[in-house]
């Protein structure tokens, strides 16, 4: 299958967090979406991988995706190396997305900013021939997506665009809270964390609030993009009321 977008997070629920209402405005366009989850979470202070795979599973559905894959890194151990820029760079090829959306740059989670660049790295090298790659014995095609976005995460960094969300922030905070484990605290035996509290979902909707209206809408998903962009008139841009 090929998709037009796919969106890849360190860990499962990263995309949920960063990106998941422009996934779901895409796939209201009749956008193919796809997630790769790098790692399975394992070293997640609450939950288990048994349990981060069916929340992640139970997200899917609430975005109606079409697809979405783990690649069972090491969680907190995966390099930016060649055995690692192979496993995205196969998953690339697999999809041929036109846009790739990843980890934040630089965050406060070591993992979100190491993997960004990886994916950044693999992304380009997935454009080169004399890379092989083999999938069940067939070789793969070369391919380059056309764009690599960064979504941004718990650190703010400025953005580059922004898209309004507003018709679909509900849902995707509904996606973010299929992750029961990490941001709802059902089980006072575990520990309480950073993102547990109910402070840190309040903050999801006050940080899209507040980049919605700096467009003038009510909420909007920030991101972040080496390259310089280009639009085919200035019809393109949203009309920001000031």
């Amino acid at each position: 299958m090929k998709l037009d977008i796919l969106a890849f997070g360190v860990h499962p629920d990263d995309v949920e967090l960063g990106c998941s209402g422009t996934i779901l405005s895409a796939i209201n366009e009749g956008k193919k979406v796809g997630i790769i989850d790098l790692t399975q979470g394992e070293l997640g202070t609450r939950g288990t991988i048994h349990t981060r795979y069916q929340e992640a599973a139970e997200a899917a559905k609430v975005l109606e995706v079409h697809v979405r894959e783990n690649l069972k890194m090491a969680d907190g151990f995966f390099q930016n190396d060649e055995t690692h820029q192979r496993k995205i760079i196969s998953v690339i090829r697999k999809y041929k997305p036109e846009i790739i959306i990843c980890n934040a740059p630089e965050d406060r989670h070591p993992d979100h900013g190491r993997s960004a660049k990886l994916v950044v790295d693999a992304a380009f090298y997935s454009g080169l021939r004399k890379i092989e790659t083999a999938v069940d014995g067939i070789n793969q095609s070369a391919w380059r997506p056309k764009y690599v976005f960064h979504y941004l995460q718990d650190r703010f960094i400025e953005p580059t665009f922004l898209i309004d969300i507003s018709e679909y922030f509900e849902k995707k905070l509904a996606s973010v809270l299929c992750y029961k484990t990490q941001f709802m605290a059902l089980d006072d035996s575990e520990p309480k964390t950073y993102i547990s509290s109910p402070e840190f979902i309040e903050s999801i909707r006050g940080r899209a609030q507040l980049l919605g209206k700096r467009i003038g809408v009510k909420y909007a998903e920030g991101f972040i993009s080496e390259k310089i962009l280009g639009v085919r008139s200035l019809d393109a841009f949203i009309q920001n009321v000031t």
